[in-house]
């Protein structure tokens, strides 16, 4: 009887372990929630850039942004999370489908996954090799990271001079994928420092293990600070 009480007693034990447990994350879930809601709201960075997005940077750097004077890129140091400056918030499916971009014909899988995977910034490394000089950008003031301290070095009107030596300055998103991972959607940002640029989705197609660029279309462009939309 004795082994039988204690054995009753242990499982009694067991179950309020469990119970404690449940209590504490319910407890913590809506902490967690309310921290991850403000850490967006602040446009705070998520998940690193894995490797694999690199390639498509560098062929898509290098297939239309590049030319034979360009000796020096600038790049934000964080991905971007919209698809027109100034945008509110991230990008949305229902925004996405609205302007119909490349006639409707991106398959509703890879709008998905490109825009879940720029729900947040996130921060770029030093993993490009588009074959000229770069430079990771923040003008964060807080912002503590390599990237930051290295334009600390000069001024940042310095950087910013317009010829055609600088690239200044590119701005990209996270990488959208297919469900076969044989299609690929990047935007990318190109704002000069005279407030002209111009926002494109890039469209890639993977050929065995070679990535190229389908199609290209431009999202906004804009003269002296005046935004035009490219969508339709």
């Amino acid at each position: 009887m004795r082994y039988q009480k204690s054995d009753s007693l242990k499982r009694r034990i067991d179950r309020l372990s469990i119970i404690n447990k449940m209590i504490a994350c319910v407890v913590s879930l809506p902490i967690l929630f309310i921290g991850l809601s403000l850490a967006m709201e602040k446009g705070q960075v998520t998940s690193a850039v894995p490797p694999e997005e690199y390639e498509l940077y560098d062929w898509i750097i290098e297939d239309k942004f590049l030319t034979s004077q360009t000796q020096l890129v600038l790049l934000e140091r964080l991905t971007v999370s919209w698809l027109v400056p100034k945008q509110r918030g991230s990008m949305t499916m229902a925004f996405f489908q609205e302007q119909g971009f490349f006639d409707g014909k991106l398959p509703q899988d890879l709008i998905r996954d490109f825009v879940g995977a720029n729900q947040s910034r996130s921060p770029l490394e030093s993993r490009f090799q588009f074959g000229v000089r770069y430079r990771l950008m923040s003008d964060d003031p807080t912002d503590e990271t390599e990237a930051n301290r290295a334009i600390s070095v000069m001024s940042h009107d310095d950087l910013s001079f317009s010829t055609p030596t600088v690239l200044d300055r590119l701005a990209l998103s996270r990488v959208g994928r297919n469900i076969q991972n044989d299609q690929a959607l990047v935007y990318v940002e190109h704002v000069r420092p005279d407030e002209t640029g111009a926002g494109f989705l890039v469209w890639c197609h993977r050929r065995g293990r070679e990535w190229k660029i389908f199609d290209t279309e431009v999202v906004w462009t804009m003269m002296g600070g005046i935004d035009e939309s490219g969508g339709h």
